[in-house]
């Protein structure tokens, strides 16, 4: 992992530009929680979710694999409750909450399906389930080397577990069994140098895994960074929010 004070930072200024803010919004909005209800933020980071949730009136729990992670939440949101806990094997019983909210998870898992059916398990009937994540096979990037600029993103998704998991994200809760699924598709587009350190991130994986050279990812990288410094950077990145109810 990078260094998670840096990791931190990045995240917590890409939560709070409005976009973020409002698909967050999106994602509440569709888990429906109702005052006292119970609901788990799976791979909840830093708890900003889990404090928002609580803030809602539901009684939110933020679950993570990463002790860093939960020691942060903990810090940051005394009296929130946080577990350390995987995807796969959640802290909760059959049917004990009324929502299940997992925002940029699934790609990361190496069988998102088996989160998807202990997701199913810990849900009530009539439970929400909303799923928020990013597909790394369509990251946008405007760059006057578009055909390098295709090889960096798609050597870069090559090196995630489950890169395209957030395109499957229907058809994966169908096949659990759930009912009324929803799928939305909103495109955050960044024309600051905010993610010039992600779009240098998919260089250096490009880079790492051999697929371009040093001469390449010193002009492409170096060319971006020339983008920022002339307001002319652009990247967009979809994003698919998918919704469904536990009959």
């Amino acid at each position: 992992m990078t260094n998670i004070a840096d990791l931190i930072t990045l995240l917590d200024a890409i939560e709070n530009l409005p976009s973020a803010t409002r698909l967050r919004g999106r994602s509440y909005d569709l888990l429906r929680p109702r005052p006292g209800a119970t609901v788990v933020d799976v791979g909840c980071g830093a708890g900003r979710a889990v404090s928002e949730l609580d803030g809602l009136g539901a009684r939110a729990i933020g679950v993570d694999l990463a002790d860093e992670m939960i020691t942060i939440a903990r810090q940051r949101y005394p009296g929130q409750d946080f577990r350390i806990a995987g995807a796969y094997d959640l802290p909760l019983d059959d049917g004990a909450v009324a929502g299940y909210r997992a925002d940029k998870v699934l790609h990361v898992l190496d069988d998102a399906p088996r989160a998807i059916r202990e997701a199913a398990r810990v849900l009530a009937p009539g439970g929400r389930i909303v799923l928020v994540g990013q597909d790394w096979d369509a990251f946008v990037i405007d760059s006057g080397r578009p055909e390098l600029t295709r090889t960096i993103v798609h050597a870069r998704a090559d090196q995630v577990t489950d890169p395209r998991a957030a395109r499957r994200y229907r058809n994966m809760l169908l096949d659990a069994g759930f009912a009324e699924v929803e799928v939305e598709a909103h495109t955050e587009a960044f024309t600051e140098g905010l993610v010039l350190p992600l779009v240098m991130g998919l260089a250096q994986g490009a880079l790492d895994m051999g697929a371009i050279t040093r001469e390449e990812f010193d002009s492409w990288t170096e060319e971006q960074a020339d983008r920022v410094r002339r307001d002319r950077f652009f990247v967009a990145l979809p994003l698919f929010v998918a919704s469904a109810t536990r009959p």
